[in-house]
């Protein structure tokens, strides 16, 4: 019966977890209508730290500085320039020039590309159907940056479109560093957020950028961003994961996020959904089960 009732909590947190990161591609595009870029990252990435600082230090695994050994410190110097600066500073200008649907839908084929870089970085073999999943993933790419106009790109940014993928890359690559620090979750992401709000307060000063406090408009989606993309939801998703029997359970669950992420982007971004737009994201979804279906082949085989 306790079995039962911590998968139900799962389920719960794991849901609200997809709902809060399904608004995440409206709430970046809106925002961006009152702030620039990177300024949008400097200040959600601060408000994410500190929400996210509280949460640490209340909890019963609360990161003590004093105690801190210096290869922790350089692991999230590192891992903070991957996420939150480099990540999110390619993925916020891809926002700002791409519509929303199309940004966050090009994003989210960084599985895709966590199974391309694992045979690169961890030395992973791939195999036949993993191939055949790439290329699905891939044809999703080409029909939603095309709009299915296969003789050119039309009105859509091929920069704006190289920027979407290449998030997908880095956050790939810092999934890769992240499984492998085996330290407490929320407090190597406080640490993480530090050092990247470091890193674009010194790309501001060195490129001369003036740091203005930020509009009423421009700082409701900050304080949004901070505490559901960059802290508090990831708290969530903790708990799911942790309340769950299995993984796998809740973690099929953010297939959905892309979906209904769709129809906030209809009614409050205002965009008119492409059907190239969805034909394509079920091309990438599909492609994921399909790498994931391939993965618990091989482990069936071992």
């Amino acid at each position: 019966m306790k079995s039962t009732t911590n998968q139900t909590k799962a389920y719960i947190f794991a849901l609200i977890a997809v709902l809060f990161w399904s608004t995440m591609s409206s709430v970046f595009k809106i925002t961006l209508r009152f702030i620039a870029f990177d300024e949008l990252l400097l200040w959600s990435s601060l408000s994410g730290f500190f929400i996210l600082m509280i949460i640490n230090q209340v909890s019963s695994k609360r990161i003590v500085f004093s105690s801190l050994k210096g290869k922790e410190v350089l692991s999230s110097a590192l891992m903070g320039f991957f996420n939150p600066f480099l990540y999110y500073f390619v993925l916020f200008k891809a926002y700002e020039l791409l519509e929303a649907q199309i940004a966050g839908t090009l994003n989210y084929i960084w599985p895709i590309a966590l199974v391309l870089m694992s045979i690169v970085f961890l030395k992973q073999k791939i195999g036949l159907l993993s191939i055949v999943a790439v290329f699905v993933s891939f044809a999703g790419i080409v029909l939603i940056s095309t709009k299915g106009r296969f003789s050119g790109y039309g009105d859509i940014s091929l920069f704006g479109v190289f920027l979407a993928v290449f998030s997908a890359f880095i956050w790939a690559y810092y999934w890769i560093l992240n499984m492998k620090d085996k330290r407490e979750e929320s407090g190597k992401i406080v640490l993480n957020l530090f050092f990247g709000c470091l890193y674009i307060l010194l790309y501001l000063i060195i490129t001369s950028r003036p740091i203005c406090l930020p509009s009423t408009e421009a700082f409701m989606g900050i304080l949004y961003i901070g505490a559901f993309e960059m802290s508090f939801t990831f708290v969530i998703w903790l708990m799911a994961l942790n309340n769950s029997e299995n993984t796998a359970k809740v973690s099929n669950l953010i297939f959905l996020s892309p979906f209904i992420g769709l129809f906030f982007i209809y009614f409050f971004v205002g965009e008119e959904i492409h059907i190239t737009t969805i034909a394509g994201l079920i091309a990438i979804i599909g492609g994921i089960i399909l790498q994931q279906f391939s993965g618990e082949k091989k482990k069936e085989s071992i």
